[in-house]
């Protein structure tokens, strides 16, 4: 029996967002480590400050006699700011490792769904979330994660230092420092609805966008571009109402943190005044000096620095959240597995066997079973013609050898180093050259193999009548050739994939007699390579070149005839 990824079913954003980190502790760490002493020279750079004005105002000292302790407030300047390029390079060194990994898994995962269930995906779609939703990783990786730590390990350096200095100062920081990780956590759960439905929309607006540049011409003939124009405004604009309605609950937070920030700030320095000033006396207020009272007045901002840097990547934590909310849900519509047969069946060696399936079934989602059961074992180098009426399970065959879906029941066994060629109906070809096209499956095939290839499918007179040959270009799904044509170019690249199992299906369909003659023909030069050839056809001339044929009927096998 098939089982379902088990892992995949379980993924949430949260634990796939911790998965990718999990490879990056190092780089996070040195960040947190450049970041932790870049704080500490931040409060050694406020001590020297202090000391300096004391020593000029209060000792009377002259400018010149302190030069080298300026020179030293230079230094530990310069050195700051080389720390924190440091925690930057780090950080970003960390996202980019983290998205290569995000990108690298939805790509394979991609391929694991083959194209029979990307079909149900917009290419626009997968292209915005393998760009745009892993690029708002970013922000998450670099900053936000790191500064999770500097927002603790600083603001309790500053701290434990005013305390020192004076306690009733500390507590009035302490007592402010939770209202700006309330008011973050009460707007990051609006923030991170937004920014799921703002990556939706341009999702959407891509796909809608594309799809109406692709059918610019039935448009025009059509007459109705002005109307397609206003969609694709009323589309736009849409998503601009989603992103200003973000940017706005951004702005509005931060002022609101600012304001918590600076009042309480001003309250600090309200009692560094008056305490100076001999207006309070209660607890260490007496006691405060100038190099002290200033030197708590220029730690209180750096004390909410961390914390208001950490309120400002909140964001960038709500866009990672809702990225990986989209991406998620792309990586749990997993693909079954395949199972090796623990045995063949009677007859030939199972050594000699490309495919065997064994009772195997295939389900379509809203359809039911379309398939099977089936048991079916498919010879090297056999050439095998799949026939029935339209829906018997023909294609849904051909998938299933080929894996782009997989069983719900029974088992799948390929052999796996024979490789697999396949053809469909309407070939997939790419905006380039015939000879990029061809490169698909031979990337180092030289123009002689590839002249050679597109040869044996027929098209040497259209290759010698062309001026630039195999380099001659073609439009977007192969514009520039015909339906003919298109189908011996296919024919072409399974020449050269040089694969030991070929899927055909209905590689004649749609064609005029000439042309067919011409497809015919280099399917019959396939066959003779010895390669293991299954055709889904109605042709007698490719039936009549099988070594056996299949009659399906509603999904299940009913005939076979040699």
């Amino acid at each position: 029996m098939t089982t379902s990824d088990s892992g995949a079913e379980s993924l949430t954003p949260r634990r796939w967002l911790r998965s990718l980190v999990a490879g990056q502790r190092q780089w996070l760490m040195g960040s947190v480590l450049f970041g932790v002493i870049a704080g500490v020279l931040t409060i050694v750079q406020m001590i020297g400050l202090a000391w300096l004005v004391d020593r000029l105002i209060v000792a009377g000292v002259a400018p010149t006699t302190l030069l080298p302790q300026f020179l030293g407030l230079g230094a530990v300047i310069l050195l700051r700011s080389l720390l924190q390029w440091g925690q930057e390079v780090t950080g970003q060194e960390a996202s980019l490792r983290a998205r290569h990994r995000a990108r690298r898994d939805v790509l394979a995962h991609l391929q694991r769904l083959g194209p029979i269930r990307l079909s149900g995906y917009h290419s626009a779609g997968l292209g915005n979330q393998l760009v745009e939703q892993v690029e708002a990783l970013d922000g998450y990786v670099a900053k936000f994660l790191p500064q999770q730590w500097l927002a603790i390990c600083q603001p309790l350096l500053i701290l434990a230092l005013v305390a020192w200095l004076d306690w009733l100062a500390a507590i009035f920081l302490l007592a402010s420092a939770p209202l700006i990780p309330l008011f973050m956590a009460l707007v990051g759960m609006g923030a991170e609805r937004l920014n799921r439905d703002q990556f939706a929309a341009v999702a959407r607006l891509s796909g809608h966008f594309l799809d109406r540049v692709r059918g610019v011409t039935t448009l025009q003939l059509f007459a109705r571009t002005s109307q397609a124009t206003e969609e694709v405004y009323a589309a736009a604009d849409h998503y601009r109402r989603l992103s200003m309605k973000t940017l706005r609950l951004a702005f509005l937070s931060s002022a609101v943190l600012e304001f918590f920030a600076a009042v309480a700030i001003a309250v600090v320095a309200i009692y560094i005044g008056f305490g100076l000033l001999g207006y309070i006396e209660y607890g260490p207020s007496a006691s405060l000096t100038l190099f002290s009272g200033l030197l708590i007045l220029l730690l209180a901002p750096e004390f909410f620095q961390p914390l208001r840097t950490l309120s400002q990547h909140y964001h960038d934590r709500a866009s990672a959240l809702g990225a990986a909310e989209e991406l998620t849900a792309l990586l749990v519509d997993a693909p079954g597995e395949r199972h090796a047969a623990p045995h063949g069946r009677a007859g030939r060696s199972s050594r000699d066997a490309s495919v065997r399936l064994v009772d195997a079934c295939v389900s379509h989602r809203g359809r039911g079973r379309v398939l099977g059961p089936i048991s079916l074992t498919l010879h090297r180098g056999e050439v095998v013609a799949l026939t029935g009426p339209s829906g018997s399970g023909k294609s849904t065959l051909l998938q299933l050898l080929a894996g782009f879906v997989s069983a719900e029941s029974g088992v799948v066994q390929t052999t796996p180093t024979d490789g697999m060629a396949w053809m469909d109906q309407r070939p997939w070809l790419i905006q380039g050259s015939l000879a990029d096209n061809l490169r698909l499956v031979a990337p180092d095939a030289s123009e002689e193999r590839l002249t050679e290839a597109l040869s044996m499918a027929g098209l040497e007179d259209l290759i010698s009548r062309l001026p630039a040959g195999v380099a001659s270009e073609l439009g977007e799904r192969g514009v520039g050739l015909s339906g003919g044509q298109a189908q011996r170019l296919a024919l072409a690249r399974v020449f050269l994939a040089e694969a030991g199992l070929v899927l055909l299906d209905e590689p004649t369909a749609n064609l005029d007699h000439a042309t067919e003659t011409h497809v015919i023909e280099s399917i019959r030069k396939l066959a003779s390579r010895h390669r293991t050839l299954v055709v889904a056809t109605h042709h007698p001339a490719l039936m009549a070149m099988a070594d056996r044929t299949l009659c399906l009927y509603q999904g299940c096998l009913v005939e076979e005839r040699p």
